[in-house]
């Protein structure tokens, strides 16, 4: 079973800088696409970048500029760099990876989500 784990976040002061990770754990796979969500108290889960097997990236306007979104694929982790961080980026993180194993498998797996507080 595939699973991918997050780490990075935090509480940051606005204009900072932060990384996320998220790596995914398993035998003899390979990550083809990541994408990274986030959902503050109240509101509706949001895409904030993903990143194609071919590399493209794709950003929401409110954080175009600022988020970068990249892959590593012999480590089978995603990115997302934070810059210049705004209270309003305060939510908790998700990514979502999907991919193969074994060959020929696929998987589709989420990240149990990290805090990224941004104080003002």
């Amino acid at each position: 079973q595939v699973q991918a784990v997050e780490t990075g976040g935090g509480s940051v002061q606005a204009g900072e800088s932060l990384t996320l990770s998220c790596v995914a754990s398993g035998a003899a796979l390979a990550v083809s696409s990541g994408t990274w969500y986030r959902q503050a108290p109240g509101k509706e889960r949001e895409l904030v970048a993903t990143v194609s097997p071919t590399g493209s990236s794709v950003y929401p306007d409110s954080v175009v500029g600022r988020f970068s979104v990249s892959r590593d694929r012999w480590q089978n982790t995603v990115y997302l760099r934070m810059n210049n961080l705004k209270p309003e980026d305060t939510a908790t993180y998700y990514c979502n990876l999907k991919g193969f194993y074994n060959g020929h498998y696929s998987f589709d797996t989420w990240g149990q989500g990290t805090q990224v507080t941004v104080s003002s």
